[in-house]
């Protein structure tokens, strides 16, 4: 293509830190160590990693930091050059009962806590934006998931797509993620990894790397 491509696209990153039952989170290890793993690996063209951050496994009582999070690459949108102007959340979560990787369609707005986040909230039926109205609420990532999903498998990975992200903090991230990916003409995906103990760290990161190059080619 040239220099004459498309502009590049900035990928930020979160991760969780441990939670009930789930004492070493897998997804706070991928997010700690991409950046040095892109760089090691080679950065896919016409992708910027920005951000990654890890997150309290926490709904409410964790939003202000999440939306701090969120505003920042917003912030940085409006003062950096049009070159950096397309912006995706990338979002990882642990499912520890999961066999493969699972790339989320949509969020919903309920939370109904399986157990207490870990500052010792534990909703049930509540609507996570109450001014979005009822619990059944959907919002869907503008992402090509299936396109996304097809990719992967073909490159070797255990990967599918799926419809329901829980209702636990996940689910809590990514709904307020998509509201403001759609507020500020960002874009959100949220992805639910194994334990390692599942699929181990070296084919995790190796998945991680290869969705980043996915995402930014199918954008």
């Amino acid at each position: 293509m040239g220099s004459e491509g498309p502009p590049a696209v900035t990928i930020h990153v979160t991760g969780f830190k441990k939670f009930h039952g789930v004492s070493e989170n897998p997804t706070e290890t991928i997010v700690s160590n991409l950046k040095e793993y892109m760089k090691k690996n080679g950065m896919p063209k016409g992708l910027i990693l920005g951000s990654c951050t890890i997150l309290e496994t926490a709904g409410q009582g964790a939003v202000a930091a999440l939306y701090q999070t969120l505003q920042s690459a917003i912030s940085d949108k409006d003062s950096e050059s049009s070159s950096s102007k397309r912006i995706i959340w990338l979002h990882f979560g642990v499912n520890s009962g999961a066999i493969r990787f699972a790339i989320e369609q949509q969020a919903v707005n309920e939370a109904t806590f399986r157990c207490p986040d870990e500052m010792g909230w534990k909703p049930q039926k509540v609507p996570i934006i109450p001014a979005d109205g009822e619990i059944s609420r959907v919002r869907k990532t503008s992402l090509p998931v299936e396109d996304m999903t097809k990719t992967l498998v073909k490159k070797g990975y255990e990967v599918i797509s799926s419809d329901d992200a829980g209702r636990f903090v996940c689910n809590y991230v990514y709904y307020h993620s998509l509201r403001f990916a759609e507020q500020n003409g960002t874009k959100s995906l949220f992805v639910h990894v194994p334990l390692f103990l599942t699929i181990d760290k070296e084919t995790q990161m190796q998945f991680a790397a290869s969705l980043l190059e996915v995402i930014a080619s199918l954008y």
